[in-house]
């Protein structure tokens, strides 16, 4: 028996979530007494893996894998499940591993919890606890199948440094025909990740007008953060569409999340409830992103965000 664990790439170098995910692991298995076995396809360095807990790497070259797929990758995470007879896989809740995990889950005949936020709190019967209601609420998810599989919510676990001597093994997977071909792909660069980021500033109708963003952006770069919107901000065109957060664009769960202009509608907040800490700048003392935040200034954004962004540069200048 063992753990499996897919750690996720990003043009060969691992994501924070993929280390992330090896650390929960790596708990789980020593709970179960078993050894971690760490998936990964097209990693440049594999041995990073075994900072957190690996003891073997199943390690995936293939150059058709370039671009996600997620049958084909869910196929593959299914093989080497049942080549590592592993008890439990681990997925993060990164946007691939959401689409993947039910497949994966279908072709292991195995019980699927996503949005988990804690270690099991109990192995027999196997209990895990997750977030439910769009962040609102918790609940406990019994598992009774043989195979269980676990969708990690970012930022839930944190990445923990767990060192041992691992191995690396070359796997030769399978591959399913899907039926769909990529013609190209088209990625932002030089911008921190939705995704991937500790720190989002985020905008909204507030700023009212995408000529006045870069105070947003001038903010986001002093703390080294990813720019977002809000969803009436990306339906203007202000901002592209992959900046949209909230319940029907992504799914932010970052450490730090500054909201400049947000008024707060339920369906926003639903996106990023998952976030640690929540700042808030309006002019409306009701809006209501106040309800949910940590820290609010009701203030004039065009007045507030220049004198932050001085004050965190005079920090920064500082403390250097």
């Amino acid at each position: 028996m063992s753990v499996l664990v897919l750690a996720e790439t990003s043009e060969g170098k691992f994501k924070k979530v993929a280390l992330e995910a090896t650390s929960y692991a790596k708990k789980v298995a020593e709970q179960l007494g078993t050894n971690l076995v760490a998936l990964t396809i097209n990693a440049e360095d594999n041995s990073v893996l075994y900072n957190y807990g690996a003891e073997k790497v199943l390690s995936v070259k293939n150059d058709a894998l370039k671009n996600f797929d997620a049958k084909v990758y869910a196929g593959i995470v299914s093989e080497a499940a049942k080549k590592e007879n592993a008890e439990v896989v681990v997925i993060d809740s990164s946007s691939n591993g959401v689409y993947l995990a039910p497949i994966a889950a279908v072709n292991l005949e195995a019980g699927y919890a996503s949005n988990v936020v804690a270690l099991p709190e109990s192995i027999s019967p196997f209990v895990v606890k997750r977030k439910a209601f769009s962040n609102k609420a918790f609940n406990h998810t019994e598992i009774s199948t043989s195979v269980k599989l676990i969708g990690l919510a970012k930022n839930s676990f944190g990445v923990v440094e767990n060192n041992v001597s691992g191995t690396e093994e070359d796997f030769v997977p399978s591959l399913a025909d899907s039926g769909i071909s990529v013609e190209s792909v088209e990625k932002s660069t030089g911008k921190v990740s939705i995704a991937d980021a500790d720190i989002v500033v985020s905008g909204g109708r507030g700023l009212k007008g995408p000529e006045n963003w870069g105070m947003i952006e001038e903010l986001a770069d002093v703390l080294g953060a990813a720019t977002a919107c809000s969803k009436p901000v990306s339906d203007l065109g202000w901002r592209s569409h992959e900046e949209h957060v909230g319940q029907t664009g992504k799914q932010v769960a970052a450490n730090l999340y500054i909201a400049i202009g947000i008024s707060g509608a339920i369906q926003h907040l639903a996106g990023i409830n998952a976030s640690k800490v929540k700042v808030v700048i309006n002019t409306d003392p009701e809006a209501p992103f106040f309800k949910a935040a940590d820290y609010g200034i009701i203030g004039d954004a065009f007045e507030v965000v220049p004198k932050l962004i001085e004050k965190l540069k005079e920090f920064k200048a500082n403390n250097a």
